[in-house]
């Protein structure tokens, strides 16, 4: 895989962990678990719909599938696909820092497993 492709492949993998970021940011904001009912189902889409970071997930979510879809038409899936592993990574990062939680221990070293896996994987 050569630079610009990698360059591709991470790109949509970390748009794609912001996202999810964002998407949890928008429904903290909302205070906690969202509940539907036949009764509050178009209020609760208003709310959610209306939710800036929602918003801008959503909007990551679009560019890293353009991201995406580029980076694929240039190396094979049997590459491409397994990084995705490295938003995990991404992900359970971004919500030590920005969000508050707690990465323990255990979650550490599954996460080192993944980032060996995918070195393993890019060397083959």
């Amino acid at each position: 895989m050569n630079l610009a492709t990698f360059g591709f492949i991470i790109t949509g993998v970390l748009l794609n962990a912001a996202a999810q970021l964002l998407l949890k940011a928008g429904t903290n904001a909302l205070g906690g678990a969202i509940h539907l009912t036949a009764g509050n189902w178009f209020s609760t889409f208003v709310k959610v719909a209306t939710q800036l970071p929602i918003l801008a997930g959503l909007a990551c979510y679009v560019v890293s599938l353009v991201v995406w879809i580029m980076g694929l038409s240039r190396t094979d899936v049997t590459i491409a696909y397994p990084m995705l592993s490295l938003g995990y990574v991404a992900a359970a990062v971004g919500a030590w820092l920005f969000l508050g939680e707690v990465v323990p221990p255990q979650r550490m070293v599954a996460l080192g497993v993944i980032i060996l896996g995918v070195v393993l994987l890019a060397r083959s």
